[in-house]
């Protein structure tokens, strides 16, 4: 038989769905540290949306990957050529930006036509190094 109640919503009465179940996660007391070499967690959480923005963005580890198996530098044609699916707009935005962040040098040449190279500075290396151990540790529990 229907109530009222459940004739304007719809649906059966659930016990279960009445509950709300709240569960408390452990959190840092105010008498504990939580510093990550020296951060606290709102300033490591400022920088971790700093890193967000420069390695999510579309082609940004496209272009550090290759660049972190080689100590040479990558012509532009290289990029151009090998990251399929980029517009060049894309490839040349996403190459400043990481010029002017430090992690690539950039480096031109006054030739006809005009050769412009990049290779990652030691910033830029540790940053890879970096990405390349998240990669591994998501292959090592992505299995089995």
């Amino acid at each position: 038989m229907e109530t009222k109640g459940n004739r304007k919503s719809g649906k059966a009465p659930s016990t279960a769905a009445s509950k709300i179940i709240k569960t408390d996660l452990p959190l840092v007391q105010a008498n504990q540290n939580c510093d990550f070499y020296g951060y606290d967690a709102d300033t490591l959480m400022k920088e971790t949306a700093k890193l967000r923005k420069i390695i999510t963005k579309r082609g940004t580890l496209e272009i550090l990957i290759p660049l972190c198996c080689t100590t040479n530098s990558v012509r532009y044609i290289k990029f151009r050529n090998t990251m399929k699916g980029f517009s060049s707009k894309t490839l040349a935005k996403r190459l400043k930006e990481l010029d002017e962040s430090g992690i690539l040098e950039r480096q031109a040449y006054d030739e006809i036509p005009p050769r412009v190279e990049y290779r990652l500075t030691n910033k830029g290396q540790e940053l890879a190094e970096s990405v390349m151990h998240l990669l591994n540790w998501m292959k090592k529990w992505s299995e089995g």
